[in-house]
C-alpha cells in the first residue's frame, strides 16, 4: 500500500501492537504489586520518587486524550490562537512553585484535604474531598468516552460499540493501577508520554514526506477559522490571545492548589525543592507536547487541502476536525505504524485514568475510611482493600462514560466546560485555609456554592440563557468559566467570612469554634 492510500482500518499487526502494549502495562503493575506493603508506599511511593519522573507523570495526568484529540482538532477547525495558553506557563510556574508548593510540602500527607481540617474543620475537609471525587469521576469518564469514540472511528464501528470499548480500555488502566499503586502509575505515565510524543512526531514526518516539503504549514489565516483577536471585551468571542492566556493561568494555578491528583505526586518527592523541580519538568514537557500536537493539526489540515480525495464522503475538516486524526491513524497510515500511533492514543487515555483512580482511592481511604475508623489495622490488609476499591472506582468511571456524549461542543470546548466547573471551587478551599486568617467555615462554604453556581451558569450559558443570535454559540465563551467562578468564589467567601469574623470580635466571650461560624 502506498503511503496514505486509504485502507479498511486497523490491520492485524496493528491490533497485535495495541494488545502487547496493554499487556505490558498490566505486567508492570503486577511487578510493582509485590512492593505495596502499606498505604504510604501504595499512594506516595514512599515519598522518595524521582522528581523528573513525577514531573512527566504530572504532565501526562493533565494532557491525556484531551490533548491527543482536542489540540489537532482545534488547530484544524479554529486556528492557532489556542496556542496563546502557552504564554501563561512562566507565570504559572512562579505562582505554583514559590507560593503554593511550599505550603503543601510543609506537612506530608496522603490526602491534601487533610490539611483543611486543622484550619477550617471536618466539614470543609469533607466538602473538599467530595468535590474532588465528583470532579475526577466526571473527568475520567470523559477521557474514557473520548478514547472509546476515537477507537470506534478507527475500527469503522458505530456509536453503539463505544460502551464496550470503554469497558475494555478502562479496565486495562484500572488493572495495572490497582496492582502497582503510584509507582506503576508514574512509570507507565513516562512510557505513555514518550509514546504519545513519538507518535505525534511520526505523523508530522510522514505528512512532510507525502507532501514533499513543509508546504503543509499554513502561512495565512484560513477562511474557515473564526475571529480570534488579541483582546476582546465581548464575552461571546470564543477565543482571544490575552483571554486564553489569562484563563489558562487561572485554571492551571487553581488546578495544582486544589486537585489531589497533582498534589499527591508532589508529596511523592523528598522536599519542596524536589517538588518544584518536578513541576518545572511538567511545564517543559507539557509545552513541548502541546506544540507538537498543534503542528500535527496543521500538518493534517495541509495534507487534506493538497489531497482532498483521501477523505471519505461526508467528512469535512471544519465540521469533523476532532475525527480527522483518528481517521488518519486507522485509514491513512501503513500497517504497524497505525498500531504504534493508536497505542499512543490509548496511552494518552490511560495516563489520566490511572492517575485519577489512584488519587480517588487515596482520598476515599484517607478522608472517609481512615478518618472515621473504618480501615482494618493491618497495613497489608489496608493495601489489599485499596486495590479492591480501585477496581470499584474504575467500574464507576466506565459506567459514567456513557453519559459524556451529552456535553455540547468540540473536544477542546468540552474539556474546558468540565474541568472549569469544580477546579476553582476546590482551589478556593485551600486559598482560605492558607491565606485568609479570618476565614470561617460558613463563609468558605458560601464562596464554594457561589463559585460552582457561577461556573455552571457560564459553562452552559447557551442552553440556559439562549444562544448568541449571530454566531449560534454560547453568549459567554468557555475561557471565562474559571476566572468568573474564581472571582465569585473569593468575593462571596471573603465577604461572608469577614462579617462572621467581625461578629466574633464583638462577642469576645464566646469560645472559638472552627466547625462553624
Amino acid at each position: 500500500m502506498n503511503l496514505f492510500e486509504s485502507s479498511g482500518g486497523l490491520a492485524p499487526i496493528d491490533w497485535i501492537i495495541i494488545i502487547l502494549y496493554a499487556a505490558g502495562t498490566i505486567l508492570l503493575g503486577s511487578y510493582y504489586t509485590r512492593r505495596q506493603t502499606n498505604l504510604e508506599e501504595y499512594f506516595t511511593g514512599g515519598g522518595h520518587m524521582n522528581p523528573k519522573l513525577i514531573g512527566v507523570s504530572l504532565m501526562a495526568t493533565s494532557l491525556s486524550t484531551i490533548a491527543f484529540l482536542a489540540i489537532p482538532g482545534e488547530a484544524i477547525a479554529n486556528g492557532p490562537v489556542g496556542l496563546a495558553n502557552q504564554l501563561a506557563h512562566p507565570f504559572i510556574f512562579l505562582v505554583v512553585g514559590f507560593v503554593f508548593i511550599p505550603y503543601f510540602m510543609r506537612k506530608r500527607v496522603i490526602s491534601a484535604y487533610e490539611l483543611l481540617e486543622a484550619r477550617l474543620g471536618l466539614g470543609i475537609r469533607m466538602l473538599g474531598a467530595s468535590l474532588f471525587l465528583v470532579f475526577r469521576l466526571v473527568w475520567m469518564s470523559l477521557l474514557v468516552f473520548l478514547g472509546a469514540n476515537a477507537l470506534s472511528i478507527m475500527m469503522g464501528l458505530d456509536e453503539s460499540w463505544i460502551p464496550w470499548i470503554s469497558l475494555i480500555t478502562g479496565m486495562v488502566a484500572v488493572t495495572y493501577t490497582s496492582l502497582g499503586g503510584l509507582r506503576a502509575v508514574v512509570i507507565t505515565d513516562s512510557f505513555q508520554t514518550l509514546l504519545m510524543l513519538a507518535g505525534a512526531i511520526l505523523v508530522i514526518g510522514l505528512v512532510t514526506y507525502r507532501v514533499g516539503d513543509f508546504g503543509w504549514f499554513p502561512t495565512s489565516w484560513q477562511p474557515h477559522w473564526d475571529e480570534q483577536p488579541l483582546i476582546s471585551f465581548d464575552p461571546s468571542v470564543r477565543l482571544s490571545v490575552l483571554g486564553t492566556a489569562f484563563s489558562t493561568f487561572v485554571l492551571a494555578s487553581c488546578g495544582l492548589a486544589g486537585d489531589q491528583t497533582k498534589i499527591q505526586r508532589l508529596m511523592a518527592t523528598v522536599d519542596a525543592r524536589a517538588a518544584r523541580q518536578a513541576y518545572l519538568v511538567n511545564q517543559i514537557v507539557g509545552v513541548t507536547v502541546v506544540l507538537v500536537l498543534w503542528v500535527v493539526g496543521f500538518a493534517l489540515m495541509g495534507l487534506v487541502r493538497s489531497h482532498p480525495e483521501i477523505l471519505p464522503a461526508g467528512m469535512d475538516i471544519v465540521r469533523n476536525g476532532d475525527s480527522l486524526f483518528p481517521y488518519f491513524i486507522a485509514h491513512l497510515l501503513p500497517p504497524g505504524i497505525s498500531g504504534l500511533v493508536a497505542a499512543a492514543m490509548l496511552a494518552a487515555a490511560m495516563s489520566s485514568i490511572d492517575s485519577g483512580v489512584n488519587s480517588i482511592t487515596a482520598v476515599v481511604n484517607r478522608d472517609f475510611l481512615d478518618r472515621f475508623g473504618w480501615l482494618p489495622s493491618d497495613p497489608r490488609t489496608q493495601a489489599r482493600w485499596a486495590k479492591i476499591l480501585a477496581f470499584v472506582i474504575g467500574a464507576v468511571v466506565v459506567g459514567g462514560s456513557s453519559y459524556m456524549g451529552a456535553v455540547p461542543g468540540n473536544i477542546f470546548a468540552v474539556a474546558k466546560k468540565t474541568s472549569g466547573l469544580l477546579m476553582t471551587p476546590m482551589f478556593g478551599l485551600f486559598f482560605f485555609a492558607f491565606f485568609v486568617p479570618f476565614a470561617r467555615p460558613a463563609g468558605v462554604a458560601a464562596g464554594t456554592v457561589s463559585g460552582m453556581t457561577t461556573a455552571i451558569l457560564l459553562a452552559y450559558s447557551g442552553p440556559i440563557f439562549g444562544m448568541h443570535p449571530v454566531t449560534g454559540e454560547d453568549p459567554v465563551s468557555f475561557i471565562w468559566i474559571a476566572p468568573g467562578a474564581l472571582v465569585a468564589n473569593l468575593a462571596v467567601g471573603l465577604a461572608v467570612s469577614y462579617v462572621l469574623h467581625v461578629r466574633r470580635i464583638r462577642r469576645p466571650g464566646r469560645p472559638e469554634n472552627r466547625s462553624g461560624p
